[in-house]
């Protein structure tokens, strides 16, 4: 079995992206609405669409796709909104730390992007998911505020925790992933 890294995701990631979406769908709804594989590759083409910016990585764990870290860019200010998931199945591993860790840092260290590259990194979790927070920090995110009652969810109102990165800011401790 290989060991875990990352890799570009793509179209062949179609049934793990849909398997970790039916495996829990209260948590991925936020994370776009994937009902079939045709929805997964749109999903997929829309994380990796690369002129609009978009980057998308797979984790990779014995050659399947457990998990996504991606960015979604706003080139002209060269800032990222960063984001992750992984399927239940492997949460509570540190895997999607080392991804996020390594992502973010491909993302604030490459040149090879135009305009040099990113210089600020963006996030937000719901308040009442601490762990996305852990995966947050643990990246080198640096929480910076609380957007009260930003998101509804089920009728409720959610408070969502900001996070950004610079950078300028020193790299995490956390061990990171290859990235293939």
């Amino acid at each position: 079995m290989s060991s875990p890294h990352l890799r570009a995701l793509s179209c062949d990631d179609a049934a793990s992206v849909l398997a970790a979406f039916q495996a829990d769908p209260a948590h991925m709804a936020l994370q776009g609405e994937v009902t079939d594989r045709r929805s997964a590759c749109t999903y997929i083409e829309l994380l990796t669409d690369s002129a609009e910016g978009n980057c998308g990585f797979a984790l990779d764990v014995g050659r399947r796709c457990v998990g996504v870290v991606g960015i979604n860019a706003a080139s002209q200010h060269r800032l990222g909104w960063f984001f992750y998931w992984t399927h239940p199945l492997v949460r509570g591993r540190g895997l999607a730390s080392a991804a996020a860790a390594s992502v973010a840092n491909w993302a604030l260290t490459s040149r090879e992007r135009a305009g040099g590259g990113f210089e600020r990194l963006e996030l937000g979790h719901r308040a009442d998911n601490p762990a996305s927070g852990a995966v947050a920090r643990a990246a080198g995110f640096l929480r910076e505020g609380t957007e009260r009652r930003k998101l509804l969810i089920d009728g409720q109102r959610i408070d969502v925790h900001t996070y950004g990165r610079l950078r300028w800011d020193p790299p995490p401790r956390t061990a990171g992933l290859a990235l293939e």
